[in-house]
């Protein structure tokens, strides 16, 4: 057998290596045998969107807890979803950092309420927050729908109110949309995808 000059010196690291592990009580076995467990083995996987921006990537988030009654999943690992024909698994930066999104001290979880005139904020129920939304809109409107024109045409418009969709909506969901904004009067309504 011939051998080269850097074939022998390959061999001789190698055994030099493997003496000198061997002589310090270490055995390859055993480091072998005590594999660690792939993080996303026992993970829960949700198929989710980004929240950032007008392309909507899509997102599998993993979350790790014992679906006990009182105890909370916590998401610990995000990444981009493969199947999605938008990025087909790739996430720019913001999207790649949304584990820390989600774990942010603050992150507002709850809807909240500044009276006219204060500086305090004070946490409020969401069904007293959309209940505020829905009579705020209800009075804008009385006050200012538009039913006819100078002409004595109908027209039906309500324009001091706008509506912004978000991007991240199936088709169906943005027909829905517009179907009820639309029959509110409202001529103020975008996307977010053209913002």
């Amino acid at each position: 057998m011939k051998v080269t000059r850097r074939q022998f010196l390959k061999i001789s690291a190698a055994g030099l290596g493997s003496s000198s592990i061997a002589a310090l009580g270490f055995s390859a076995a055993e480091a072998q045998s005590d594999v660690r467990a792939f993080k996303l083995a026992r993970s829960t996987e949700t198929i989710n969107t980004c929240p950032y921006c007008s392309v909507s990537c899509g997102l599998i988030m993993h979350s790790m807890g014992d679906k006990a009654k009182n105890n909370q999943m916590s998401i610990f690992h995000i990444e981009g979803d493969p199947d999605h024909p938008v990025n087909r698994g790739t996430l720019c930066p913001k999207g790649a950092g949304l584990v820390d999104f989600v774990h942010s001290p603050d992150r507002l979880k709850y809807p909240e309420y500044r009276a006219p005139g204060s500086s305090e904020w004070k946490r409020i129920s969401w069904d007293e927050a959309l209940s505020r939304v829905a009579w705020l809109m209800k009075d804008d409107r009385d006050k200012n729908f538009i039913a006819r024109n100078a002409a004595g045409a109908t027209v039906n418009r309500w324009t001091t109110t706008s509506f912004l969709a978000a991007s991240a909506s199936s088709n169906e969901t943005g027909w829905l949309t517009h179907k009820v904004v639309r029959s509110t009067g409202m001529l103020g309504f975008d996307n977010q995808a053209r913002v």
